[in-house]
């Protein structure tokens, strides 16, 4: 079927999400899981992911009658991945089917054979009891009758009709092995969704869904094409924080509803500073989902394609901070984050109190402290909110924010951040996000450096680089991470997703981190090293996948 919405809710993350067309099956939804009122809908889950989602019905196109329209829109590789899942999926169950058919004709056969043989024996047992009963008295006539009916009785029956009625499963339910037709029920569900309900029910009309080709599931494309008045009813709710042990929180349901395949955008006037590699996706997803923004660059000329998309243009970060209600900036190191806030016409000049700063730069924690106690003494808000994700995932709005300060401004921010990312972490005082910021980029930086050592490895000893990055896409490390840096590295081709200069300084600064804390950070030292012989090599403008030719060289 094909599905004509894009924005709906991620029961598996507990929010609001966005796809491409894509294929899915109709699930049982778990036992405690309510369904949406309102209209009719299926639960569904998403080939190639963990996500599900209730669907609406009169949304569902066959998915066959637009296959070939939809691959030629979607040219991803997980989309592709996803197609593939679908087809594989759709020959197990014929080769299941075909031999469910088999099995049935034996059975069949054998249900044949067995009342033959019952037929038999009633027969063999009549004539038995038909040559007792001149040998019996006359007072024993209606005990011959009962051992003559239980005779026939038993000889009538065959096998598989006495194991029929032994057994206790009830007429309609499926039976055991038709595992497909439920899902496990995922923590975050259990987390997000409260109360006990039935199990599921088909909508009052609907008896079961309109099947395919496929006897069991139905499979969907999610559609960007078309915009239902309201994509879905659920996500209408506030702004839900849940608190976990970590003392950490997260964004599971913001306050926004999904209207015409968007979130509803904040009233407050946005300012963004520094349109980079991240910043650029940043700045258009939140101009997709209707926010007012208003943008700057040290390089003006970078302002005009969002100029063009509806963006305003900001002459200072001064001027922007002034006309804004909540500035968010994206700059490279903490030199940058420095500048941009105490230089001349800087952040600083335009905070009176009230205004709002979230810098989203990948910088150190004593950095970022000190930028949130000027702006706090000048009466402002401050919240750091640093992302995990590369160029891609920051214009697919599919980010994950690591946020800490000002918790008011964190949920003063959450249509905003659900237009960015998928997830947003709140982590408590400033200098926690930082942190775990560093954290992250230090053994993404050093797993990087390992599959380039891989890699060097296999093509000095003689083996196939290809066939190692198959053999480890069918393991426990694939991701699309490795297949992505590993393909730049088979294909040559470098093309910044994320700058190798900017995992240099992040591997720089966690190594500086766990020297603070007295903490060894041995892996983490010996790939910097790496990552720096690959500076002295020209690859800082490179992909940080780029470190491989620092082994080669």
């Amino acid at each position: 079927f094909f599905i004509s919405y894009l924005t709906f809710s991620f029961l598996s993350r507990g929010k609001l999400g966005r796809y491409p067309p894509w294929p899915g099956k109709i699930v049982n939804p778990p036992k405690d899981l309510k369904k949406p009122r309102g209209k009719k809908c299926f639960f569904v889950k998403f080939f190639g992911t963990e996500d599900h989602a209730w669907i609406k019905v009169e949304q569902l196109k066959p998915y066959h009658a637009h296959k070939e329209e939809m691959i030629k829109i979607n040219k991803g590789k997980r989309f592709q991945q996803a197609v593939d899942a679908v087809e594989e999926f759709l020959r197990k169950n014929k080769s299941k089917d075909q031999a469910s058919s088999h099995n049935s004709n034996e059975e069949k056969n054998r249900r044949n054979s067995s009342e033959e043989r019952g037929k038999q024996s009633a027969g063999e047992e009549k004539r038995k009891a038909s040559l007792s009963e001149g040998k019996l008295k006359k007072g024993t006539g209606e005990g011959k009758k009962r051992v003559s009916s239980v005779s026939s009785e038993r000889g009538s029956k065959s096998p598989l009709k006495r194991a029929q009625d032994q057994s206790p499963r009830k007429r309609g339910r499926p039976p055991k092995d038709e595992k497909d037709l439920t899902i496990p029920e995922s923590s975050t569900v259990k987390r997000v969704m409260t109360g006990t309900v039935a199990g599921f029910k088909w909508p009052p009309g609907v008896s079961e869904p309109v099947k395919d080709s496929d006897p069991h599931f139905h499979h969907f494309l999610l559609s960007q094409t078309e915009k239902p008045a309201v994509c879905y009813q659920a996500i209408t709710k506030k702004l839900k924080v849940c608190e976990e042990e970590t003392g950490s929180t997260s964004i599971q349901a913001a306050d926004s509803t999904a209207v015409n395949g968007s979130i509803t955008p904040t009233d407050k006037k946005i300012g963004f500073l520094g349109l980079g590699l991240m910043g650029s996706g940043i700045v258009s997803n939140l101009l997709k989902m209707g926010h007012t923004v208003t943008v700057w660059n040290r390089t003006a000329e970078k302002c005009d394609l969002f100029i063009q998309e509806g963006a305003r243009l900001g002459r200072t970060p001064a001027e922007v901070v002034s006309t804004c209600d909540i500035t968010f900036a994206c700059v490279s190191d903490p030199k940058a984050a420095k500048d941009l806030v105490l230089g001349p016409s800087g952040v600083l000049q335009g905070i009176r109190p009230g205004k709002c700063y979230v810098d989203m730069s990948t910088v150190d924690a004593d950095t970022v402290t000190e930028l949130a106690q000027v702006i706090v003494s000048r009466g402002g808000r401050f919240l750091e909110a640093p992302v995990s994700g590369n160029q891609q995932l920051s214009n697919d709005g599919m980010l994950v924010i690591l946020a800490a300060g000002d918790r008011g401004l964190y949920e003063d921010c959450s249509s905003c951040f659900q237009a960015m990312g998928k997830t947003s972490f709140f982590l408590g005082e400033v200098g926690n996000a930082a942190k775990m910021m560093l954290i992250v980029n230090m053994v993404q930086g050093s797993f990087m450096a390992t599959i380039a050592e891989g890699l060097t490895l296999a093509q000095v000893t003689g083996q196939s680089q290809q066939t190692l990055l198959d053999i480890l896409n069918q393991g426990q490390l694939a991701s699309i991470f490795l297949d992505q840096k590993c393909q730049n590295i088979l294909q040559g081709n470098f093309k910044p997703d994320f700058y190798l200069k900017y995992i240099q300084k992040d591997l720089r600064l966690a190594i500086a981190l766990g020297d603070s804390v007295n903490h060894p950070t041995p892996m983490a030292a010996a790939a910097n090293e790496v990552y720096k012989r690959a500076k002295a090599l020209d690859q800082s403008d490179n992909d940080m996948s780029a470190v491989y030719r620092a082994y080669i060289h």
